[in-house]
């Protein structure tokens, strides 16, 4: 199966918004904007791309807690389409990233890491490897397990 796997390096236009579905799963939005910097005939040129990212599950609960507007993150996801209709019927379409991993850009930042304690019956599967994608609180509450680590630690 082929998957449109991206890796973004931009900052956070918003703070993330956490919500959660009917069923009690954490999902998040946040905005990311990309810079580029070219040269074209000695002259630097910029362009600038907004994406919206969305997060789900355990993921969308630490990132929400950990980062906020103007921070420089990564994000490593896929790209979605998603199509929709407005409240007067016209058919929209928008791209989206929908993100496996985020964590801050060190470039010129630092972050320390504070990896969270697994409730037993969570089934989350965060790797502890970054800080913004760990710290805030683990809820369980019968969540299904992650889809790539199941119930085991990754490392």
């Amino acid at each position: 199966m082929a998957d449109s796997t991206v890796t973004l390096v931009g900052t956070l236009t918003r703070d993330p918004e956490l919500r959660f579905t009917t069923g009690g799963r954490a999902q998040a939005n946040l905005g990311l904007a990309v810079n580029r910097r070219y040269q074209v005939n000695n002259e630097w040129q910029e362009q600038t791309s907004f994406f919206n990212v969305v997060l789900w599950g355990s993921l969308a609960e630490n990132v929400a807690a950990s980062v906020n507007k103007g921070n420089r993150v990564i994000v490593t996801g896929r790209l979605e389409q998603r199509s929709y209709e407005t409240k007067e019927g016209e058919k929209r379409s928008v791209f989206e990233i929908v993100a496996d991993e985020v964590g801050p850009s060190l470039r010129w930042a630092r972050a320390e890491v504070e990896r969270i304690a697994r409730d037993s019956g969570s089934g989350g599967g965060n790797s502890g490897s970054g800080s913004a994608g760990n710290s805030g609180s683990s809820s369980g509450g019968g969540r299904a397990p992650d889809p790539v680590y199941g119930d085991e630690e990754p490392f």
